[in-house]
């Protein structure tokens, strides 16, 4: 079973390659809390990672986003709003991406902020 792995502090960009490497090959999954500032990283599923942040750091569903991010792209196209998890309807997101703009900004100062180069 994938070891998922909670950033609260930060990630070096050589850790997260490694680990993209042993799952997807070029990307990871991760669950951003933006209401934390956490991410949850290295599972197979969003949800897994998802169920993980609310266990153990008492994340909120309304304020946990899935993406997908390909480290070895540069950072403008580095994030993937793509995850079943983000199909909120009853918080007004009715897709897999993230509808709201300000909640995208979110998470990428988020991911910014924990991958260190």
């Amino acid at each position: 079973m994938e070891k998922i792995k909670i950033v609260k502090d930060s990630i070096s960009k050589k850790e997260l390659i490694n680990l993209t490497k042993e799952q997807f090959g070029n990307l990871i999954k991760a669950v951003v809390d933006v209401e934390q500032g956490i991410m949850a990283i290295g599972g197979e599923l969003h949800s897994d990672e998802e169920v993980i942040l609310m266990e153990e750091e008492g994340s909120k569903r309304e304020y946990t986003w899935g993406i997908n991010i390909y480290p070895q792209k540069n950072r403008e196209d580095w994030i993937e709003f793509d995850s079943v998890i983000n199909l909120k309807p009853s918080f007004g997101n009715r897709s897999r991406g993230v509808d709201n703009t300000e909640i995208q900004r979110k998470i990428k100062n988020i991911v910014e902020k924990l991958v260190i180069k």
